[in-house]
């Protein structure tokens, strides 16, 4: 069963591949995902890694989680299940 982790304060320069390879040495990585903004096209600086097994995943989160990786500490945990959005829109509709 593969572990989701949550990678944030990432450096905007990461790219995926880079994500992917710094997990890699832990275990076998199914997948690496930063997230960019819409609009900007610019990454918001936190992501995703996939890896297939829970023990690896486990030692990544031990080792990388606080340490100083392309001068950001990384803060890195099992992710959360997103929570269901809403269908209202998300600015202040007073105006």
């Amino acid at each position: 069963m593969t572990t989701k982790l949550y990678v944030g304060n990432m450096n905007f320069r990461v790219a995926e591949d880079d994500l992917g390879q710094l997990f890699a040495q832990f275990g076998n990585v199914m997948s690496a995902k930063i997230i960019f903004d819409r609009e900007t096209q610019r990454s918001k600086g936190f992501g995703f890694i996939e890896m297939e097994e829970k023990a690896a995943a486990e030692e990544a989160i031990k080792e990388l989680n606080d340490a100083i990786w392309m001068d950001r500490k990384l803060v890195v945990n099992v992710a959360r299940e997103r929570a269901e959005r809403s269908e209202r829109p998300r600015y202040n509709d007073r105006y």
